[in-house]
């Protein structure tokens, strides 16, 4: 018996309509949207920026990036789907195509370090068109050198692509952010993993 294929083996309008619906105009509401923590989450309140570039340089507008934190005790949530609950998901989705510059974007806060790990970092899945399966990478906070040093993953990562994975800290009027773009290809491709 042959199965057909899944919205994550073809290219399709999925991304739009049933993972970033409100941002894409549509009447119903997200399961998950750019807001991984509400305003009375603990911990040090940031926002992540970035860029999804293909392998020409060109900025791509129908990405979705889906991020997975844990919060700023280093504890992933158990239920995140509700973030009214307790001020923190520690999931979020992010289309590229809403944005005039084509970026994505993230209201959370920065990570405590996780058990087993040595620095805190934010897990990330891309999608986009053309790709038949994901690709999945972290991002790391430059203002963390120290525990970034100790990070075995990070760590493996040949040093001279080390910086693929390194988010840059920038004091804005509305608050810290930190840049990150990701590369699908070329001379500044970000560190993928194979998970």
């Amino acid at each position: 018996m042959a199965y057909g294929e899944t919205p994550s083996q073809t290219v399709g309008p999925y991304f739009a309509y049933g993972l970033t619906a409100g941002q894409y105009g549509y009447d119903f509401s997200d399961i998950v949207n750019p807001t991984v923590a509400g305003p009375d989450a603990d911990g040090q309140h940031i926002r992540i920026t970035g860029t999804v570039f293909d392998g020409e340089g060109n900025r791509v507008n129908d990405a979705m990036i889906e991020i997975w934190q844990a919060d700023s005790n280093g504890v992933y949530s158990e239920n995140p789907v509700d973030v009214a609950d307790s001020g923190f998901r520690g999931l979020g989705r992010c289309g590229t195509g809403t944005d005039a510059d084509n970026r994505f974007w993230f209201e959370t806060i920065k990570p405590g370090v996780v058990e087993d790990a040595k620095a805190p970092f934010v897990n990330v899945i891309v999608f986009m068109r053309g790709m038949l399966v994901h690709a999945f990478t972290r991002f790391y906070f430059d203002d963390e050198a120290a525990l970034n040093a100790k990070d075995d993953v990070l760590q493996s990562v040949p040093a001279d692509r080390r910086d693929t994975l390194i988010a840059k800290r920038v004091e804005t009027s509305t608050g810290i952010e930190y840049r990150i773009d990701i590369h699908m290809q070329g001379n500044a491709e970000t560190v993928f993993f194979d998970v």
